[in-house]
């Protein structure tokens, strides 16, 4: 926390924190301009980029000067230039883009939950209207189009810690698969490597255009219907849970785990991909802090430490489980195996 010389509390901190939203808003703008994209392109100063964005030059000079402050843009005379992670991460011309990602993280149906927090933390669950688990939920497929970019970072990782491209051909169920990006990278490392594909219909279709666009449509099929009641088949060498048992109360986990115990093959394993804290509930920061999310959004959700993860695999017939970190990823890997 801030403080003086003197080790007196300032309040410079609780100030950073009460006005933190505006962060937020001012890189959905930027984003939403194409702001970072233009400066990329060459297009520096306030006036010009007024003309590329579409925008009021008064407008533009203060939201950049804004995100020069944050540390987004750098500034020379009145010359805008984006600082290294803009350039890296939120200009469109960057393959490592991930700026359509605030679309889903900062978008109505999220941002609901946290505007009736105070409600969330008397109740226990979220307090927003409907159900995100309800079939078909529109917010998915917001998901899967704007969460693929950064799901393909994470994906390549976890393709690297299992050894893909050295593995042998592989039947692979990818629940909750989303944008596909997960089931998609691991065909494109391993060549005998089929995928099935687990989600709502509409979800589905985004993950077919991707598997079309990363050449593997040919190994990718699908399997439309709810994960916890639709039927998985069985003979799998991997299940993927990307992103999903966070998603649900401890009894809904294990019911989901037991099917995927009975769908795996023998010495097959299960592979999850979270937000791991550890027994303290407050390291590492990224992890601890996502709880908070699942109190927003879900009825039962949490970020599940590895004792209560193994606790779930255990119970639904898993004999052991191991807890992997994800460098540069904040999220960990948690293989589970059969037998």
């Amino acid at each position: 926390m801030e403080t003086t010389t003197d080790s007196v509390p300032t309040p410079g901190d609780v100030f950073k924190a009460f006005f933190s939203y505006q962060k937020t808003e001012a890189l959905r703008t930027a984003i939403e301009l194409d702001l970072f994209t233009a400066i990329g392109a060459g297009t520096s100063t306030a006036k010009e980029l007024a003309a590329r964005c579409s925008a009021s030059e008064r407008g533009v000079r203060i939201l950049a000067d804004y995100l020069v402050v944050n540390g987004f843009l750098t500034k020379e005379g009145s010359r805008y230039a984006l600082a290294p992670v803009a350039a890296m991460f939120l200009d469109r011309s960057s393959p490592a883009c991930m700026a359509s990602a605030i679309r889903f993280v900062a978008s109505p149906v999220v941002m609901e939950g946290f505007q009736k927090l105070t409600e969330a933390v008397r109740a226990g669950g979220t307090a927003a209207r409907g159900d995100q688990t309800e079939k078909e939920h529109p917010m998915w497929v917001e998901f899967a189009r704007s969460m693929a970019p950064l799901a393909g970072f994470t994906a390549r990782l976890l393709a690297n810690l299992l050894r893909a491209s050295a593995a042998p051909g592989w039947r692979v169920l990818d629940v909750a698969a989303g944008h596909g990006l997960f089931g998609i990278t691991l065909a494109q490392e391993n060549p005998k490597a089929e995928i099935v594909a687990l989600d709502w219909k509409s979800v589905l279709a985004v993950a077919e255009e991707n598997a079309r666009a990363a050449g593997v449509a040919g190994r990718y099929s699908t399997l439309p219907g709810n994960a916890l009641e639709v039927e998985y088949g069985s003979g799998y060498d991997l299940v993927l849970l990307t992103n999903i048992l966070h998603q649900f109360d401890p009894d809904a986990c294990g019911r989901l785990l037991r099917k995927v115990h009975a769908a795996l093959a023998p010495a097959g394993r299960a592979v999850a991909v979270e937000f791991v804290p550890d027994e303290t509930r407050v390291r590492p920061a990224e992890a601890a802090e996502f709880a908070l999310t699942m109190l927003a959004g879900t009825p039962g959700g949490d970020a599940y430490t590895f004792d209560e993860y193994e606790r779930m695999f255990r119970k639904a017939g898993f004999v052991r489980s191991e807890l992997h970190d994800l460098p540069p990823s904040p999220q960990q890997v948690l293989i589970s195996h059969r037998a």
